[in-house]
């Protein structure tokens, strides 16, 4: 137990390179298992989050367009969080430092629960969401790159396509749970109370984690390693097209000559902002299809769970050769517009069929735009997971409009925004297929990580429990352990 309590992280330096630049499927099975359970924690909060707007409406007596607030604090900590602290600890302590620090913000915010449904706040549940938007953006800042880097890049779409079916499950759960036990009929009044236990346990369930991530070995994956890791993937690509020999370069050049990635963070910002608003408002358009409220709240949770269950259907279709990612995204997303547009001039039964299945066609772009945004970006890997990650900041813009809409108009007539959201996001599949395909697939079909090569006869480096000197670390020295293969 002692040993526990003196343990102390080593910090591997981002521009040291490491053998963790061609982990194998199998070294990077655990630690990635690990990671998913995060996606859990995020998945519920935002599930949650979409029931709680509507009943916030009824019970603290507020617009749609005020309810949307909640969503905006929620997704306001990620246009703040991922580009500055997170992305800064990121980057100077690495992916477990990151991890901790996040389910700490997050368990805090939890905590911040109890008092605002003491007072029934409205602006101190806004504030609370915003802390635990703030411990999850830090959260997803290191988990959606890591799982996106961590093991072959060729799986990289399934990896995080699998570990977002796990945050569907979440978003399942949470509107079953709210409809149920939250807000069921007879005790709307205790509703927020309940809630108030929910978090307090979900902040329990932090510092479990917490423990978990400071004992458990991970690997520290450096933007260096990514530099070495997209020379050879290059290298590979001219090798097999009969141009060999030429000298590669390891710098991709500066971040703003990126426009894969820019354009990538762009079509995230829409893309997410369309989606949480068809979410938020999804059970309002339900209830003028017909359906009463606690009806509603189910649909929603059979939505997400189809969203879920798409993501395990998408994740696998991207396994089989002739399903690209480039494919799926630009078919995904383009589904979602085709049937939110079919929502908005139909109704009745048929109006929340269509909505349904925008939330069933949603489930691979998130992870897709993601993973295809960070290729070929090297060294500025980091910094490009932390721009995707704060584009999801564009659910704080898109609620607010349709929530507009809904009172102005109706429900039905607010689909409108996140129509125009996947109009705009659907710039990026149509670059990615059109001019920057050979890139996309040149990731896609890379042995790197797969086929032995001379890295593979090195173990697999971890952080090890300190017992060097201190004057190790103060010269910056990464303090690993051989785990063998």
């Amino acid at each position: 137990m002692a040993i526990v309590w003196r343990r102390k992280i080593a910090v591997v330096r981002d521009d040291t390179v490491t053998s963790a630049a061609h982990l194998t499927l199998r070294q990077s099975m655990i630690p990635n298992l690990l990671v998913t359970i995060l996606f859990f924690l995020w998945g519920f909060a935002y599930g949650l989050l979409d029931v709680l707007n509507s009943h916030f409406q009824r019970q603290l007596s507020i617009s749609a367009s005020m309810a949307a607030g909640l969503s905006s604090a929620y997704f306001g900590a990620y246009f703040l969080c991922p580009p500055t602290i997170s992305g800064y600890i990121l980057r100077r302590f690495g992916f477990r430092i990151t991890f901790m620090a996040g389910l700490s913000i997050f368990a805090v915010g939890c905590l911040l629960f109890w008092p605002s449904g003491i007072k029934r706040s409205f602006g101190g549940f806004c504030g609370s969401m915003f802390v635990v938007g703030a411990g999850l953006a830090t959260l997803e800042t290191a988990a959606d790159p890591f799982l996106a880097i961590c093991g072959p890049p060729r799986y990289s779409e399934i990896r995080l396509n699998l570990a977002q079916a796990v945050q569907g499950v979440g978003s399942f759960v949470a509107p079953l749970l709210a409809s149920r036990v939250f807000f069921g009929t007879g005790i709307d009044e205790k509703g927020l109370e309940n809630v108030q236990w929910v978090y307090l346990g979900v902040a329990g369930f932090d510092v479990l984690l917490i423990g978990l991530f400071w004992l458990a070995p991970m690997p520290e994956i450096t933007d260096a390693d990514m530099g070495v890791q997209e020379r050879d993937i290059v290298t590979e690509g001219e090798k097999n097209r009969g141009v060999e020999g030429r000298r590669i370069q390891n710098d991709p050049g500066p971040l703003r000559k990126q426009t894969n990635l820019w354009l990538a963070v762009w079509s995230q910002f829409c893309y997410v902002g369309a989606q949480v608003a068809v979410a938020n408002y999804f059970i309002n358009f339900c209830e003028e299809a017909g359906r009463d409220r606690a009806t509603s709240s189910d649909l929603l949770a059979v939505g997400q769970g189809l969203y879920a269950f798409n993501r395990f259907v998408a994740g696998g279709l991207l396994t089989i050769p002739a399903f690209k990612p480039r494919y799926m995204l630009a078919v995904y997303l383009g589904l979602c517009f085709v049937f939110v547009v079919a929502a908005m001039n139909t109704a009745g039964t048929a109006s929340v069929a269509m909505l349904m299945l925008v939330l069933c066609f949603e489930s691979c772009c998130f992870a897709t735009i993601f993973t295809l945004g960070l290729r070929g970006l090297g060294r500025h890997t980091k910094t490009g997971g932390s721009l995707l990650v704060a584009a999801i900041s564009g659910g704080m813009v898109f609620p607010p409009m349709t929530g507009a809409v809904v009172d102005a108009r109706n429900a039905h007539v607010a689909m409108a925004i996140p129509m125009m959201g996947y109009i705009l996001a659907w710039i990026y599949p149509l670059y990615v297929n059109v001019w920057n395909n050979e890139v996309m697939d040149s990731h896609r079909a890379t042995t790197v990580g797969i086929e032995p090569s001379a890295a593979d006869n090195k173990a697999l480096e971890l952080e090890a429990q300190p017992s060097r000197t201190e004057k190790e670390n103060a010269h910056g020295t990464a303090e690993v352990q051989a785990v063998p293969k």
